[in-house]
């Protein structure tokens, strides 16, 4: 009787397998998905750096005194710059030093000329570059929103020179300072530093440049911020505005754009 369960049990259980393989025999197992890969994070290219420390001073409500002392920064040698800052407030930043206590000393020694009555250490932590959940699509958004918070200001770049186009390079230098990144000075520099970038692949926070008339060589640059629209400096006593790609006059002079970020 034992032997004769024994093999029912056999008989049994080898049906089962079998029933079961021609049940599967038309499954496909599908693994598990893997999880969407993280954004990148946000890089800047080589032909850029990382600010260090920064002094930030002032708080103004009219935008001509910040520009006055922005100037007088950079008459005593000092890389200086003016911003909005909400709540129609002008504040002015100045160097980018590779520690804390260096900015402190130049601070001191402004504070120490009456220039400045108290001061600010902005570190590099503070700015969104640094900031490991920010991907390079978020930072091109906020060089995007920092370009736009420039419209309408009055701009003219506290630099010592007055050649062609400082203005313009200044602005769209002071909006990559106000997120975390050093562009170079020039207009030409900024233009032979970044990576060349067809128009049809533009993305917020790149560089346009352009002629003063067609074929001729650069003179003015400005940051754009999509849907074929750029921000930029026209000049001494004007407004920063917007502009579109697509208008007759900056079309005919378009020279070329470069990218910064990776």
């Amino acid at each position: 009787m034992r032997m004769c369960l024994t093999r029912a049990s056999l008989v049994f259980f080898g049906v089962a397998v079998a029933w079961l393989s021609a049940c599967g025999a038309g499954v496909r197992v599908i693994p598990p998905s893997a999880p969407p890969a993280a954004p990148a994070p946000a890089a800047p290219s080589a032909a850029v750096r990382r600010t260090g420390y920064t002094v930030q001073v002032g708080a103004f409500s009219i935008p001509d005194n910040a520009r006055r002392l922005a100037q007088a920064l950079n008459d005593i040698g000092l890389d200086a710059y003016y911003f909005p800052q909400g709540s129609g407030l002008y504040r002015v930043r100045f160097g980018d030093f590779p520690s804390r206590d260096a900015a402190v000393r130049e601070a001191n020694r402004v504070l120490a000329q009456e220039l400045v009555k108290d001061y600010f250490i902005v570190g590099p932590e503070d700015h969104p570059v640094y900031r490991r959940i920010v991907t390079g699509e978020d930072l091109r958004e906020k060089l995007a929103a920092t370009a736009e918070s420039f419209i309408g200001v009055d701009y003219t770049w506290g630099g010592t020179s007055r050649r062609e186009g400082v203005d313009c390079s200044g602005l769209v230098r002071a909006v990559y300072q106000l997120n975390g990144l050093s562009l170079p000075r020039s207009l030409t520099d900024q233009y032979q530093a970044g990576t060349t970038v067809s128009r049809d692949r533009l993305k917020k926070g790149d560089l346009v440049f352009f002629s003063g008339s067609p074929g001729r060589p650069i003179s003015h640059v400005g940051i754009y911020v999509g849907e074929n629209v750029f921000i930029h400096s026209p000049g001494k006593s004007k407004k920063v505005r917007e502009e579109s790609l697509d208008g007759r006059y900056f079309k005919e002079r378009f020279s070329g754009a470069r990218a910064y970020l990776n």
